[in-house]
């Protein structure tokens, strides 16, 4: 099983500066490539800050100059915010950028807020169309000249420049929940990533038996189908018996604004937006630290390890590390050498890129 991570330009408040969240994303890069990290990971998202992210594809073309191994996933780009011919030329130039180190994953969108701005009109529940549409688009466009006539894109004959290097085409993701979108992934030669957010390992274990009836519902499928799961973790050290629970109220306040988000109730500030109250949420709640503790990634080295070794059991290719947690830059460095340095050594390092 590899390990990856998943990283945005983090701020909370004005006290971190642009320039500053993106040197700690540089500096958590190239730790990550350091350590054995098989990919660093970057999502496309608008007007938010505390995952400053516009376009994933100008801060990887950055950090390929960087380094020298870690491949360079924009995962995820919302799909209908983008249009076929610009995403395999944007796509294909990372490639050509980092010399064939280039990963893509794609997604239908999940907040409605960011649907109002980019793509007014658009419900974020019917951007499953432009996902199905998209992804064999700019699969054409790599392989060379391509008419369309679709639902949502039509033009002449064109073709991606440049094309990238890997052949016969970058690997691609898709953001899968639901059976059907499992199915048209592993139909149309792509990887799926995936996220159980705040909910227990009960939810990777029905993951992955969507992602097991879907490579069954395609045995025509030419490719290698992965899979891979993308959870929050924060490590702590065996000497700090409470230490779980710095790392779980700081998860908690991430998705406590991730929902504050996707209410798309209350006008942010600035690009900022208050996390919903602890008190809105009653006792046992998934969103809470003491249920964290058991559904997100945390605890010492030895119970990390013990963890991750049912997911390789499971058949999990990848493992996503979700860094952003509203913690310090320091704190979350701290974890991921833990991380680094007790448990990459646990799992096969010849599976590591």
């Amino acid at each position: 099983m590899r390990f990856s991570l998943f990283a945005h330009m983090e701020r909370w408040d004005e006290s971190v500066s642009y320039e500053q969240a993106f040197q700690n994303l540089t500096d958590l890069t190239l730790l990550a490539e350091e350590g054995g990290f098989s990919t660093v990971w970057i999502g496309e998202h608008h007007s938010m800050e505390f995952t400053a992210s516009p376009n994933p594809l100008v801060q990887l073309a950055y950090l390929a100059g960087k380094t020298s191994k870690i491949r360079l996933g924009a995962g995820t780009v919302i799909a209908p915010f983008w249009n076929p011919i610009r995403a395999a030329g944007e796509c294909a130039l990372l490639d050509v950028i980092s010399n064939g180190r280039m990963e893509v994953g794609l997604a239908r969108g999940a907040y409605q807020f960011e649907f109002d701005r980019m793509a007014p009109g658009l419900a974020s529940s019917d951007g499953g169309s432009y996902l199905r549409e998209l992804v064999p688009a700019i699969q054409r466009l790599w392989e060379g000249d391509y008419a369309h006539d679709g639902e949502h894109w039509e033009f002449p004959t064109a073709t991606s420049v440049p094309k990238p290097i890997q052949q016969p085409n970058p690997p691609m993701w898709i953001a899968a929940r639901d059976p059907n979108t499992h199915d048209f992934a592993i139909a149309n030669g792509c990887n799926i990533m995936v996220t159980p957010l705040m909910n227990d390992d009960d939810e990777v274990v029905d993951l992955k038996r969507k992602f097991d009836g879907a490579v069954a519902n395609n045995p025509q499928a030419t490719h290698d189908p992965e899979l891979m799961v993308l959870r929050h973790t924060y490590l702590h050290p065996e000497s700090e018996p409470e230490g779980w629970r710095k790392g779980a109220e700081a998860i908690s306040k991430y998705f406590r604004t991730f929902v504050a988000w996707g209410s798309n109730d209350t006008t942010p500030t600035n690009g900022f937006l208050d996390p919903k109250p602890v008190e809105d949420f009653a006792e046992g709640s998934a969103m809470l630290p003491e249920s964290l503790r058991k559904a997100a990634m945390i605890g010492t080295p030895e119970e990390v390890i013990a963890r991750l070794k049912t997911y390789e059991e499971m058949g999990i290719d990848e493992f996503g590390y979700w860094i952003d947690n509203s913690m310090t830059h320091e704190e979350k460095r701290a974890s991921l050498e833990l991380f680094i340095e007790h448990v990459v050594p646990a799992f096969d390092k010849s599976k590591v890129v």
